[in-house]
């Protein structure tokens, strides 16, 4: 909550003051600063933007950030070095095991394209702690080609990018280290939701299933297998229709208790939404789904009620989804 948000920012604050003063914190309330608020074009609450060299031009805006800690994490990596250096494969396992996740990259050198993707991806992503190494005995430790990053997840390896100089944006690469925050299929739910706002992925699939039905461990599997695939692309979620909790987004996607398993694709920015071809929840069919969805050769949905018989009848005529298109265009 915005309430929430205020106090961890207070805290930021409170504790940069003593490590950094020259980093002046404030807030501003927008309903009484109307100039303000049109100037920096401020249309969701609460906004947090970064000023650097006295400069009201371009300020950097800070999304997705929610804790205190990640709040002084996010500033430092913008006023310095944005990754720690890694010389022995000591470090890297401290880093490794200090908490749940943390990021590698492994380079011949550390002057390249890809070091500077890397370094700037780091400052986007300060929930998780980065560091990078050119040291050979290091890369040979974990067996990595050089010019590759590795996400440790719980002290393990669970993805290594090859990073090819020009080939991946930062974008996309803060994209795919962030979905590491998340499970590989998350359950949609209260705690979650915002969560799952704050992977800046906008492709969102969504499997509308009830935990409770006899086919859910199979269905739920073939899910997950499919969601390997397009970690960083799209983000895989699941909505549980027994939870009356979930009334309104079965409401938004017009889904009926006679239509799941159901599975949707939606565009965040778009708000344009997609039906899976096929009714089985398979493997096979999700991947067929999410591809031709990429390749942007799936077919929008507009979720319409039936046309009803005697629409044409009167001389006002009755206009559903499904004929809108066709009479009025």
């Amino acid at each position: 909550s915005s309430q929430n948000l205020s106090e961890e920012f207070a805290e930021a604050a409170r504790q940069l003051k003593k490590e950094t003063p020259r980093i002046q914190f404030g807030k501003i309330d927008v309903t009484h600063q109307h100039d303000l608020r049109k100037e920096f074009n401020i249309q969701a609450f609460p906004t947090v933007k970064f000023f650097v060299n006295g400069s009201r031009e371009d300020p950097i805006d800070c999304k997705g950030v929610r804790k205190a800690s990640a709040f002084i994490t996010w500033v430092k990596r913008r006023t310095g070095p944005s990754t720690v250096l890694i010389n022995s494969t000591d470090q890297a396992e401290a880093m490794i095991k200090a908490g749940d996740l943390a990021v590698i990259g492994f380079f011949r050198e550390l002057h390249n394209d890809s070091v500077e993707v890397f370094c700037e991806t780091a400052r986007d992503v300060p929930e998780m702690p980065f560091g990078m190494t050119a040291s050979e005995d290091v890369c040979a430790n974990y067996g990595v080609q050089r010019n590759s990053l590795i996400v440790f997840k719980e002290g393990k390896p669970v993805h290594n990018e090859v990073l090819e100089d020009g080939r991946q944006s930062k974008l996309g690469l803060t994209r795919l280290i962030k979905t590491f925050t998340l499970d590989l299929v998350t359950e949609y739910n209260i705690e979650t939701s915002v969560k799952i706002f704050d992977v800046p992925v906008e492709n969102h699939i969504l499997l509308f299933t009830p935990m409770n039905s006899e086919t859910f461990s199979e269905i739920y599997e073939n899910y997950q297998s499919a969601a390997a695939q397009f970690r960083g692309k799209i983000l895989f979620v699941w909505v549980d229709t027994n939870e009356a909790r979930n009334g309104r987004i079965f409401e938004y996607f017009r889904i009926r208790d006679i239509d799941v398993p159901a599975v949707r694709i939606l565009n965040l920015t778009s708000e344009a939404r997609y039906k899976m071809p096929a009714d089985e929840v398979t493997v096979e069919n999700l991947k067929e789904f999410c591809q031709s969805y990429l390749h942007g050769k799936a077919k929008q949905h507009l979720p319409s009620e039936e046309i009803p018989q005697d629409w044409d009848k009167m001389p006002v005529k009755v206009l559903v989804g499904k004929n809108f298109n066709s009479i009025i265009f």
